[in-house]
């Protein structure tokens, strides 16, 4: 069955996305939307988890951190990721008064930091080190239409289940519709921008992985939320969950297609 209220709110997000992207300079603009959306991610994660208010706070910023870094000060990559994970561990050494629950507090708070915050930062990395804007759009373009794909045709074509330990209403068939979802996104933006070192058949590859990787990490995001014992990351976007639910396949895309682009 449509939703049509999840259509109405993508069809008023979507066009102000596409044009804050395409409009502006990347620095500082996507940068800025880059580390915005990390810290609701962010944030959306740690309290589904149940960590202390005091403890996320300061690592969220330290998330934000980890995405400028490499932009402003690469050469200093290494030291900003040992003072992270350094400030992680004293914080909850000296915040909380009992050792009892630290790996799991710490746990949380690496995973979140790096899952989110980190792998985001391949956005980055891919319009300031691959070429440009288009390869944003491809890799939206893709994931996002893979992810809807995924829905509709699980929803009226599903029967087999994928993986119903994790995500009970993901099917197999809904999975064969991310891939195909993807090779379009893709297959689109390179049309649509000429990016002329894409081959047709190339960028139909590229677009069949990325589809791939929005289905991984649409079920790692799931794994997390079944763990939390969450229906949704949370509530931000009417008909659509959190940020979190709609990056969790941007997540692991973005790096997939930034070392395709970058070794292939």
């Amino acid at each position: 069955m449509i939703n049509h209220k999840r259509l109405v709110v993508a069809g008023i997000i979507l066009p102000l996305l596409v044009s804050y992207i395409y409009f502006l300079p990347p620095s500082p603009y996507f940068l800025i939307l880059l580390i915005c959306v990390s810290i609701l991610a962010m944030r959306e994660f740690y309290i589904m988890y149940k960590v202390s208010q005091r403890l996320y706070l300061p690592i969220i910023l330290m998330g934000g951190i980890l995405l400028i870094s490499p932009y402003y000060y690469p050469d200093y990559l290494i030291e900003t990721v040992f003072a992270t994970v350094f400030l992680l561990l004293v914080l909850r050494l000296l915040l909380i008064d009992t050792p009892s629950g630290s790996m799991k507090d710490i746990g949380t708070l690496c995973i979140g930091l790096f899952y989110i915050s980190w792998f985001l930062n391949f956005q980055w990395l891919l319009i300031n080190d691959i070429g440009g804007k288009e390869y944003i759009f491809l890799l939206y373009s893709s994931v996002w239409l893979g992810d809807s794909m995924a829905y509709y045709v699980g929803t009226y074509l599903g029967k087999n289940k994928l993986y119903s330990a994790v995500s009970p209403n993901k099917t197999i068939e809904g999975a064969f519709g991310s891939l195909l979802g993807g090779a379009v996104g893709a297959v689109i933006i390179k049309l649509v921008f000429n990016i002329s070192n894409l081959t047709l058949i190339k960028t139909l590859v590229i677009g069949v992985i990325l589809g791939i990787a929005t289905i991984i990490g649409d079920l790692i995001e799931s794994m997390f939320k079944r763990d939390a014992g969450v229906k949704d990351s949370g509530n931000l976007i009417p008909a659509h969950g959190g940020i979190l639910d709609k990056i969790d396949g941007l997540l692991i895309a973005g790096p997939v297609l930034y070392f395709l682009l970058r070794w292939g």
